[in-house]
């Protein structure tokens, strides 16, 4: 295939590879009783504790009204729970309960199966340089976003 046609072809392939990893994830975090929202959730507090709800929804890449909404729905299945924030009585931490540290271990291993099983037969060699091609495409797309605004 010629360089043109890679051009092409390679954002078109990466849109429809995620499309079909979400639907996947979607539907195995449902197995489970979680939606997709709810379960990224889950693994974004998993992995950086306490972050204020602003600083979570610039995570989850979503407006603060919709993670508001979320979050309704997380504390009150006993997913989360809202914390003050010291010299900022607006700003909330969201920190993890018991029961929700317990469920975003079970997303992980399933996300973590999912990866396995995804990249078989996928070797080292190529997931290292298809690492470097979508690193060198998000960081322009971000420079893009910059420039645009």
């Amino acid at each position: 295939m010629s360089e043109a046609s890679f051009r092409d072809v390679i954002l078109d392939e990466l849109s429809r590879a995620s499309r079909k990893m979400r639907a996947l994830f979607d539907a195995r975090v449902k197995e489970r009783g979680l939606t997709l929202s709810r379960a990224r959730t889950l693994l974004v507090l998993s992995k950086i504790p306490d972050l204020t709800q602003r600083e979570l929804a610039e995570e989850l890449d979503i407006e603060t009204p919709t993670l508001v909404r979320l979050l309704d729905g997380m504390e009150k299945h006993g997913f989360i729970e809202r914390l003050s924030v010291e010299g900022d009585r607006r700003a909330k931490r969201i920190a993890l309960t018991p029961y929700g540290e317990q469920v975003a271990g079970e997303i992980a291993s399933l996300a973590k199966e999912l990866r396995r099983d995804l990249l078989t037969g996928v070797s080292e060699k190529d997931m290292a340089a298809a690492v470097r091609v979508l690193r060198t495409i998000t960081a322009s797309a971000l420079t893009s976003c910059r420039e645009s605004v």
